[in-house]
């Protein structure tokens, strides 16, 4: 008789088990630390047996959780709260969670000495739960709690882990991320909302996968259903279950997609659905033939670039307190730092725990260089007083000696721990993406362009794009150009280049201006497919979508998209927001495109953005502010076009025809073939009201037909 996997597994930890319980016994009893400092070479023979054998817990956290040992047994902590620590732990694994950070979230409410009670009664649940695995799968510290890498199995890593999506992995999608855990504590919901994010932006891109290489009609259905469960205004989902149903003779299936269809743009963006949608259902009303999707780009592997990115490690703080919180801060504030800035695709991370013990014993920034392969070094003080946070932070060139390139202090109420440790977590890292784009720019460009990889490349392009000098404009579109020639997997230089198009056409620069319409969606399609999970080319790709091809719904859906990804990146707010005013949203696009400046107030790129706000502004016919921005816009950025119009329709709007000449004639130096008529031809804006008032303002101000 075959004896199971999980018996001879079961039968070799035997060994050594009655000490292994005795560990697990004062885990549950005495300070964990304590216990495991005294058993630390158990410890070590349970963690090398796991790595051994592979994980000795499978967690399933899509839907309702559950945890089996590999025995089968069921090993899940009673308590609610227990069950949400390990999920948060398994989400984090194997980075270490600070203690005070699982207090925050699962016990906010409670005194300090309550609270760190809770967390140790919640831990003798978890380990009592893992039994005789625990000292294998649990890493506990004074400070620290963590999974083991390689300790778990779970649903969600298995997703994150990558590789080519099959229709296998369609099973893994049921559901949502702890589906029954909502109204645990405010603290634990904002996490669950951001891990039920990401989930969906993975899940979201799997089933497109699928989709686009779906051979038969059940996977195509499987991928599409799961596809607008995700995101139910994906049309392009809708329509391949309508053409599905269609093919297979069941035509009245496919009305109830396309009803469905409506139902789900009408109450998510208030709109109907596009073109291609209607157009695809009346044939299949017609009794039409059914014609074939057209073709998607294929889904490349992820891309592999002969250069990286400047690799930047990030320290744990100092805290110049001397208790245990200010210890507790220190380190939480540079994990969410750390996470923040993960979510800038293009920026490789070395994390503080990976640091931390190394700054403990002394080592220098050349030391930590040389060691981590480090590049840059972000690193800084924390200082608590009088109910107030002071965090002091700096940035350092280790290629230049330790140069300093950016420094700032923030200053924030101490009242919620973790609600300020997000605010500034936001905020430095949507400062630090620009400037490291500019730092990076600096030394690309004392390269030659023909020693340059892609990635110095597209570094050397960005500033001439943000200045709009016709020149070196084209200079930049060319060395876009050789960056993809060179690397055609590379996601960020597609996403770039369709962003250089969209400048060249609202510049009136392109000669073709259809023609480079169409290369800038070829480009940032091209871009998305590359790297779904790229917020920044997803907020392009919508922009593209938006201003150049008026599909203002399926920009709004992209900006959406991209803002769970990356909910810091001012750029994705300033296109969201402009989309919102293509809409007739306008009070909506305010507080959108507004968000940049709480995010970045000195982003080195406000002179692109400042100009954004007077779009919703004329529409709102708030005239007087028009004017007031568009004074500080074009004094910021007098070379970009797209200031001009919105601040000559509002002078117009109130007969200023002095000031109005006068900007005029540096409009149409700019834009000398500008006509209203075409301006109408191309403006993205829905409303006719809207058209109506920004077309009689240019005609007031003088603008020619």
């Amino acid at each position: 008789m075959a004896v199971p996997a999980y018996s001879l597994l079961t039968c070799a930890r035997v060994t050594e088990q009655g000490a292994r319980l005795s560990v697990i016994h004062e885990l549950q009893a005495g300070p964990p630390a304590s216990s495991l400092a005294r058993h630390g070479t158990i410890l070590g023979l349970a963690a090398r047996e796991t790595a051994a054998t592979g994980p000795a817990l499978r967690l399933r956290l899509i839907g309702e959780i559950d945890a089996r040992r590999l025995t089968g047994e069921r090993a899940l902590p009673r308590s609610r709260r227990g069950q949400a620590m390990l999920a948060i732990l398994a989400l984090a694994m194997p980075r270490p969670v600070p203690r005070a950070q699982l207090i925050g979230l699962l016990w906010p409410g409670r005194g300090e000495e309550q609270a760190r009670a809770s967390l140790r009664q919640a831990l003798h649940d978890l380990t009592e739960a893992l039994g005789r695995d625990a000292g294998a799968i649990l890493a506990i510290r004074d400070d620290t709690i963590a999974l083991r890498a390689g300790s778990v199995w779970t649903d969600v890593s298995e997703l994150q882990r990558g590789g080519p999506a099959t229709p296998a992995m369609l099973s893994l999608l049921a559901g949502t991320v702890l589906e029954d855990f909502s109204g645990l504590t405010p603290a634990f919901d904002s996490w669950l909302a951001e891990a039920r994010a990401d989930f969906a932006a993975r899940g979201r891109a799997i089933a497109e996968a699928v989709l686009d290489h779906a051979t038969d009609t059940g996977q195509v259905l499987a991928a599409a259903r799961r596809l607008t469960e995700f995101d139910p205004t994906h049309e392009g989902g809708w329509r391949a279950i309508m053409r599905a149903h269609a093919l297979g003779g069941e035509r009245s299936l496919a009305l109830l997609a396309f009803q469905e269809c409506e139902r789900a743009l009408s109450v998510a963006l208030g709109t109907r659905p596009a073109a291609a949608t209607r157009s695809l259902m009346e044939q299949i009303q017609g009794g039409s033939a059914i014609p074939p999707p057209p073709p998607e780009p294929t889904l490349a592997p992820p891309p592999r670039y002969s250069t990286r990115g400047a690799r930047l490690g990030v320290a744990p703080l100092r805290a110049l307190g001397a208790g245990a919180e200010d210890a507790h801060l220190s380190l939480g504030l540079a994990e969410e730092i750390a996470t923040a800035l993960s979510r800038f695709r293009w920026i490789p991370l070395v994390a503080p725990q990976s640091l931390a013990r190394f700054a403990e014993g002394g080592e220098d920034e050349q030391s930590l260089r040389a060691r981590f392969d480090l590049d840059l070094l972000l690193a800084g003080t924390v200082q608590r007083a009088e109910g107030t946070v002071r965090v002091t932070l700096r940035l350092s060139d280790l290629r230049s000696q330790g140069e300093l390139v950016w420094a700032q202090r923030f200053d924030r109420a101490a009242e919620n721990i973790l609600a300020m440790q997000d605010e500034i977590a936001a905020a430095v890292v949507a400062r630090i993406d620009p400037e490291l784009l500019l730092i990076e720019a600096r030394r690309a460009a004392a390269q030659p362009v023909r020693d340059s990889a892609a990635y110095d490349l597209l570094l050397r392009a960005i500033p001439a794009i943000h200045r709009l000098e016709e020149k070196s404009f084209g200079e930049s579109g060319r060395l876009l150009e050789e960056a993809i020639a060179r690397e055609p997997d590379y996601a960020a230089a597609h996403a770039w280049f369709a962003l250089w198009h969209v400048f060249q056409v609202g510049q009136g620069w392109a000669r073709d201006p259809d023609g480079a319409m169409r290369r800038a969606g070829e480009l940032a399609e091209r871009a998305i497919t590359l790297d779904p999970r790229d917020a920044r080319a997803l907020t392009i790709a919508g922009h593209v979508r938006g201003y150049l091809h008026r599909q203002v719904d399926e920009a709004i859906a992209l900006h959406e998209r991209a803002l769970a990804l990356n909910p810091n990146l001012p750029m994705a707010w300033v296109f969201s927001g402009l989309a919102r005013a293509y809409h007739g949203e306008h009070e909506e696009a305010l507080v959108r495109i507004r968000r940049w400046k709480l995010l970045s107030p000195m982003d080195p790129h406000a002179h692109l953005y400042i100009g954004t706000e007077m779009v919703p502004q004329l529409l709102l016919g708030r005239f007087e502010e028009v004017i007031a921005l568009g004074r500080m816009a074009i004094e910021a950025h007098p070379n970009l076009s797209a200031h001009y119009r919105p601040f000559l329709a509002a002078l117009g709007q109130l007969g200023r025809h002095a000031h109005a000449a006068a900007a005029r004639a540096k409009f149409l130096k700019l834009e000398p073939r500008f006509t209203i008529a075409k301006f109408l031809a191309a403006a993205p804006y829905v409303r006719e009201e809207d058209r109506r008032c920004f077309a009689e303002g240019l005609r007031k101000a003088g603008l020619p037909e």
